[in-house]
């Protein structure tokens, strides 16, 4: 699929990885909506990149919110073409730490806005790309999903986020194969260490030390890379059903 006058709209796509996504969009030529809570990042997108961008306010877990956004692209564009999940939370926590047990609502937040918040966004992306006519090689829509390293080996205190990311990893090939009769791929990206909003707020030995974990490049991964993979991923029609990880050959120890 091409990014040039195609339209796809970007959960979280105000800061980090999805605002990264939303530049290169953009650039590109394509037409973005960006689906996020924070209004203020995301207007300030919108001044520096141009028309070929709008905001909507969002909450992924919020059914009328994320139709809001789908209605704001398709009455601005006309169609939706592709979308990027990059909304979510990273809450640590022990099930059992020094002030006894964990509460579950933290637990509840989690999976409600990472996985149940990607499906959201997912499912009424999907039904406005159904309604796409097919270009030649007969796609209609791609989906990309952000998982994480956490899916596969998880740290401790990450039992919330590793259930909600493994949760995207394991959903991608049964959508990827239902989606497939509508022309609609979906995929899965599970970055590594990210340099986001939410690791510059760690001290500067704290970052150094998460990077020198990477084994190449020993540093932290930056949003660009993350933006150039979805790309690629855009424009090859032969990625469909599987998930890439990206983070430079890391596997995270316990803690």
């Amino acid at each position: 699929m091409q990014l040039q006058n195609n339209t796809f709209l970007v959960s979280g796509g105000s800061s980090g990885l999805g605002a990264a996504c939303v530049r290169m969009l953009a650039e590109a030529g394509a037409n973005v909506v960006i689906a996020d809570v924070n209004r203020s990042a995301g207007d300030a997108l919108v001044a520096e990149l141009g028309k070929r961008v709008r905001f909507a306010a969002t909450d992924v877990t919020d059914e009328a919110s994320v139709q809001a956004a789908v209605t704001l692209a398709t009455q601005t564009y006309g169609r939706i073409h592709g979308s990027i999940q990059c909304a979510g939370i990273a809450l640590a926590e022990k099930v059992h730490g020094k002030t006894g047990v964990s509460a579950l609502a933290n637990f509840v937040k989690t999976i409600q806005i990472n996985l149940i918040g990607t499906y959201n966004v997912l499912r009424l992306t999907t039904a406005a790309m159904m309604q796409n006519n097919a270009n030649p090689a007969g796609e209609r829509g791609v989906v990309i999903n952000t998982a994480s390293v956490a899916a596969y080996d998880g740290q401790i205190g990450q039992a919330a986020y590793a259930a909600s990311k493994g949760g995207i990893v394991s959903m991608t090939l049964p959508l990827a194969r239902e989606f497939a009769r509508s022309g609609i791929r979906v995929m899965t990206i599970a970055p590594g260490i990210f340099d986001t909003p939410l690791l510059a707020a760690l001290p500067e030995p704290a970052r150094q030390s998460l990077a020198q974990q990477v084994p190449f490049p020993p540093r932290l991964g930056r949003p660009e890379e993350f933006a150039a993979l979805v790309r690629h991923i855009i424009e090859n029609e032969m990625l469909n059903g599987d998930v890439i990880r990206l983070d430079g050959a890391i596997r995270m120890a316990p803690k």
